[in-house]
């Protein structure tokens, strides 16, 4: 089922979105990788703020490629979500409501997003230039220092996804494959 959706997310949409579903990201969402996650994780050790709000936001696993002339960015495709595993359960625990990525999650993000109620999404690998078109702004808004790696602000307008793992823990790439040996 095609949905739309606005970022931040609400409660009553995380609640409506079921794995397979095709949904289409329009609003502000958030860019980290996997450096970002560590400083933003040695930050919550600290007991210190995190430069951005994560309550009822996405955080996008991605490092753009410089934009081309007349553009807010570069090719945007996803990176593998599994790098960030071993900090995503911190962050939805805090509030954190979705994520876009490309690849399988360990057991402990599966149980985080069952337990508040989260969603992961998946960005189609090898479509970051027609991922571009719908990103409408790109703004640092951390660690300016970190270059592609920094934490971008992005605006974006029909932003594709597939929801993999929905709030009750039900997962695509699980049940596509029982789908498809049923099919033998």
């Amino acid at each position: 089922m095609d949905r739309h959706i606005e970022a931040p997310l609400k409660k009553e949409d995380i609640e409506s979105l079921h794995s397979g579903d095709y949904v289409y990201i329009s609003g502000t969402i958030y860019v980290a990788r996997d450096a970002a996650h560590k400083r933003m994780d040695e930050l919550l050790d600290k007991g210190e703020t995190l430069p951005i709000e994560l309550a009822d936001n996405i955080i996008y696993y991605m490092g753009p490629s410089p934009a081309r002339e007349g553009r807010p960015i570069g090719s945007a495709g996803p990176t593998t979500a599994s790098r960030m595993d071993k900090y995503a359960p911190k962050l939805l625990d805090l509030g954190l409501k979705g994520m876009i990525g490309k690849g399988k999650r360990s057991k402990e993000v599966l149980d985080a997003i069952v337990r508040n109620g989260c969603v992961y999404f998946a960005a189609v690998g090898g479509a970051g230039a027609i991922l571009s078109k719908a990103i409408t702004s790109s703004e640092v808004v951390a660690y300016e220092d970190l270059g592609t790696e920094a934490i971008r602000k992005l605006e974006v307008r029909d932003f594709p996804c597939i929801v993999i793992v929905d709030k009750d823990g039900n997962n695509l790439y699980e049940t596509a494959i029982a789908q498809y040996r049923s099919e033998d």
